[in-house]
């Protein structure tokens, strides 16, 4: 009976010990960026009129590649998951990024992006429009939905 006794305290100490031990993660949020400018210091614009549409991309930049020179129509804003990327808006402003850096894109302002690495560079971006609305024009006016 004794034995008993002692092994079931040992079981419970195990147990409390154990518990102790095994604290509950914290929900942690980072707020990455909030701001009412785009990357180079321009003011973003009101929201467009209309029904709301909200588009989430992943875009993939493959290594040593440039996109074609384009603005976004509507307010957006990304994520850089892998790689390196580099940004330029028409009047020659550049903003480097690196894995784990976000951005507010420009709206209604030609740029580009650049990936200079040897990866893929990968952006998740969120773009707030309407519908019927492109989020992108590309500079010979091609109307895109991404």
């Amino acid at each position: 009976m004794k034995l008993n006794i002692i092994t079931l305290c040992c079981i419970a100490f195990l147990f409390l010990f154990a518990c102790k031990q095994n604290k509950a993660a914290k929900i942690e949020a980072v707020t990455l960026i909030e701001t009412n400018k785009s990357w180079n210091g321009s003011d973003l614009p009101k929201y467009p009129d209309g029904k709301p549409k909200i588009t989430v991309l992943k875009i993939t930049i493959p290594p040593h590649s440039k996109l074609n020179i384009h603005k976004h129509l509507v307010i957006n804003a990304g994520v850089l998951t892998k790689g390196e990327l580099t940004v330029v808006d028409e009047q020659h402003n550049t903003l480097n990024l690196k894995a784990g850096d976000a951005l507010v894109e420009l709206v209604n302002t030609y740029h580009y992006g650049e990936n200079k690495g040897n990866v893929p560079a990968e952006i998740i971006v969120f773009y707030a429009g309407t519908e019927n609305l492109p989020i992108t024009v590309t500079k010979n006016n091609e109307l895109r939905d991404h």
